[in-house]
């Protein structure tokens, strides 16, 4: 966003301020000349991933519920699908298939090629700073064990946003943890539907499925309770994540389901409360009945997030149930 304290609207001529996008004398663009530049340099691209990126800066010059949003919106989507040309398109389905058939070995092998990417975060002198802070609270609190643990675990978390960010070609920062609250990303633009950030918004919990799925191996292979406290504890705060309310991952998910598929989620979690009367799903029922009965729910369906959404609470809460000892993590 541009940085001047006020701008010239270009259909009236009236000072606004920067920070909106649309004039409340004329009703017109406020950036209508900048988002020509942008369509002019996504149509005359060199390729569609450039094409992309400036479309994407263009969504964050129009206001949202407009046509022209829209209008943008579906650009990008159009110019995403060009950009991943023959590739055949991710699915969380198949993904999972092939886990399943590769067995442990096969998943760690598949974890161990994400290797190089999860280490890009810790290149940035504010990611590990922060991270060193949190580890020092946690150590005086837990000791080295669990507290090693339960960092890498919300770091993975939290780079998996940054993979869908970037599959999506949106810059996004590294983590930065805030000592006793957990960490955060900043991504640089929004993501241009609600599928997108469904998908964006999931992907924290899926990779911390990962970490958690790992760290209940290490518990299993070793019988060390601190494993099993850190498999615990790293499934309670991505399952919390899956609450369906403001901007935790569940809130994100949610907004891709129609409002059959909430009611389909919130039948899932009761479920699930069932089996296990986990605590934590009365709060995430709550709040999933209360966004299903809500007027923000999209008319097409979104079948891939509803699975991902369900499957990842129930493994979720199964692991949750992992028996640890008391002074486990010390």
């Amino acid at each position: 966003m541009p940085a001047e304290t006020s701008v010239v609207c270009p259909s009236c001529g009236s000072n606004v301020s920067p920070t909106l996008l649309s004039c409340p004398s004329c009703r017109g663009l406020v950036y209508s000349d900048v988002l020509k530049q942008l369509a002019l340099e996504a149509e005359n691209a060199p390729d569609a991933r450039a094409a992309v990126a400036a479309w994407r800066k263009a969504l964050q010059l129009i206001p949202q519920g407009t046509t022209q949003h829209a209008a943008v919106a579906e650009k990008i989507r159009v110019s995403q699908a060009e950009a991943d040309g023959s590739k055949e398109p991710f699915s969380f389905q198949k993904f999972f298939q092939k886990v399943w058939a590769m067995g442990p070995i096969g998943l760690l092998l598949l974890i161990a090629s994400k290797a190089k990417f999860l280490a890009l975060g810790l290149t940035k002198a504010g990611t590990v700073f922060s991270m060193l802070l949190t580890f020092g609270l946690y150590l005086t609190i837990f000791g080295w064990k669990f507290a090693a643990g339960l960092i890498v675990c919300i770091y993975i978390h939290e780079m998996g946003h940054v993979a869908a960010l970037m599959r999506y070609g949106i810059p996004a920062s590294a983590p930065m943890f805030i000592p006793g609250f957990g960490a955060f990303i900043r991504s640089h633009q929004y993501p241009a539907n609600p599928g997108e950030d469904a998908r964006v918004g999931l992907a924290g919990p899926l990779w911390g499925l990962g970490a958690t799925l790992i760290s209940a191996g290490a518990w299993s292979f070793t019988g060390a309770d601190a494993w099993a406290a850190i498999a615990q504890v790293s499934a309670v705060l991505n399952l919390f994540n899956l609450a369906p309310v403001w901007q935790l991952d569940g809130g994100r998910g949610f907004r891709a389901l129609s409002k059959t598929q909430r009611w389909v989620a919130c039948a899932a979690l009761g479920g699930l409360y069932w089996l296990t009367s986990s605590g934590l799903l009365i709060i995430l029922l709550i709040l999933a009945v209360i966004r299903a009965i809500s007027k923000d729910a999209p008319r097409e369906p979104d079948h891939q997030m509803l699975a991902l959404y369900i499957f990842l609470a129930t493994t979720l809460t199964f692991l949750s149930l992992i028996p640890v000892k008391q002074g486990a993590g010390i």
